[in-house]
């Protein structure tokens, strides 16, 4: 229980500097992208706050990262010693685009000033694609542990090993998609609650800082782009467990007994026939439910169920702010403060925190939903673990090591707050100001 603990813990820390990783340096292109076109100072601002802000992340995200590498081998030497060489290139290529990553992002960080505007635009591009592919390297392997393929089992020995079948498997490309996209969803969502907290001090104070409105408008607009492609892709994901991992779905939907005809339950709702019509597309197709699936062989429910209604609740109310963002920008020349209503500002500045507590829900659904198998259908976490008894005391020191990682992180992105941001331009007002 301990190295699971740790594991879970360590990992959820990292998911999300990991995503903010792979979109804010997009945002920050985005930003700087503008300024080339414009010239307008406010995005350039925002450019190098952004990118400073990533830099420290990715100092910090480094040091998690390189913990969940260790953890792999001291605390599951099982999975390691006979399955590491089946997903072992994944984690090379990974190591290859991280290296490319932070190499350019030194690059990119001293160029300013150093190198010409498109230049130094051409040396953020890198870090961008490096930080899409670091992830999806990585995701091969966590799709391998729930559609093993690329290997045989001759007598309990590991053979016949083709590490591209391996990383290409079943479910890589719904896992590599899904993940991206929650990444960058919710890397807009957490930027944009800062500004939105400043757009309502803004008001406050009787302020109409031009500033803080696009540094709300441009991670927003990512936001609210990728949620409702993440509806789609959720879906997607839904039908591949239901296809290739009945218990893990049986969990997620709370259905408990094998019948035709099954209902969709949600919370204390419950619709008859409605699960069967929308996963088959038949009213009285029969669907598998935990009495079907060895008791040995079960995940545990209430947990894998509870985070994925978390999961589900959190993505419906950001699609709902999405929707309402799209739809004020639209309406913007005819009602100018239709965008920035306190209302719709105050929901933001939590939309950062939902998101995140709906990445890590995510997350939980997918790994302890298929437990007890740490490599689907091949391999138990119990026969994986490191059986050290004192693997508890290894928890205690990390949560002490990353408390302490969290403030200082968070003391440093304070004082970089604190700095005052260039004067907006006058006469290009780019919003129409709130009324």
């Amino acid at each position: 229980m301990a190295a699971r603990q740790q594991m879970a813990f360590t990992l959820g820390f990292h998911i999300v500097l990991a995503s903010i990783g792979i979109g804010l340096p997009a945002i920050t292109l985005l930003a700087e992208w503008r300024s080339l076109r414009t010239g307008d100072a406010v995005y350039a601002e925002l450019a190098r706050r952004w990118m400073k802000a990533a830099g420290v992340l990715f100092a910090v995200g480094a040091v998690s990262g390189t913990v969940l590498s260790f953890e792999m081998g001291t605390l599951w030497p099982g999975f390691m010693d006979k399955y590491g060489q089946v997903f072992g290139t994944s984690f090379a290529l990974e190591g290859i685009a991280f290296f490319i990553e932070a190499i350019f992002m030194g690059v990119y960080l001293y160029g300013w000033d150093r190198l010409s505007p498109r230049a130094h635009f051409l040396t953020g591009v890198p870090v961008v694609i490096a930080g899409l592919l670091s992830a999806a390297f990585v995701l091969t392997v966590n799709s391998w542990m729930n559609q093993p393929r690329g290997f045989k089992l001759v007598d309990g020995e590991v053979t016949d090993v083709d590490p591209l079948a391996a990383m290409f498997n079943p479910a890589t490309p719904v896992q590599a998609v899904h993940l991206i996209l929650a990444s960058l969803m919710v890397c807009g969502f957490i930027v944009a609650s800062v500004y939105a907290v400043g757009l309502l001090r803004d008001r406050k104070a009787g302020r109409d800082d031009r500033y803080n409105r696009i540094g709300f408008a441009i991670p927003f607009s990512l936001g609210a782009v990728c949620a409702p492609l993440q509806v789609i892709v959720g879906d997607w994901a839904v039908r591949f467990v239901a296809d290739n991992q009945p218990a893990k779905f049986a969990a997620m939907e709370g259905v408990e007994h094998t019948q035709a005809g099954q209902p969709f339950r949600f919370a204390v709702f419950e619709v008859p026939n409605a699960l069967s019509l929308m996963l088959r597309f038949d009213a009285h197709a029969t669907m598998r439910g935990m009495d079907s699936i060895p008791v040995d062989d079960r995940p545990p429910a209430e947990v894998v169920q509870t985070s994925f209604e978390i999961m589900i609740t959190i993505g419906v109310l950001l699609l709902a702010l999405a929707t309402w963002w799209g739809f004020a920008w639209w309406r913007r020349h005819h009602s100018p403060g239709l965008p920035w209503r306190p209302w719709f500002l105050r929901v933001a500045a939590t939309a950062g925190v939902l998101a995140a507590v709906a990445m890590e829900a995510g997350w939980t659904t997918t790994e302890v939903g298929r437990q007890p198998w740490i490599v689907y259908g091949v391999m138990r976490t119990e026969e994986a673990i490191n059986p050290n008894p004192g693997l508890r005391y290894g928890l205690y020191i990390v949560l002490v090591v990353y408390a302490v990682l969290t403030a200082a992180t968070i003391s440093v992105l304070r004082r970089m707050r604190h700095t005052p941001p260039v004067a907006a331009p006058s006469d290009e007002p780019e919003l129409e100001p709130a009324p």
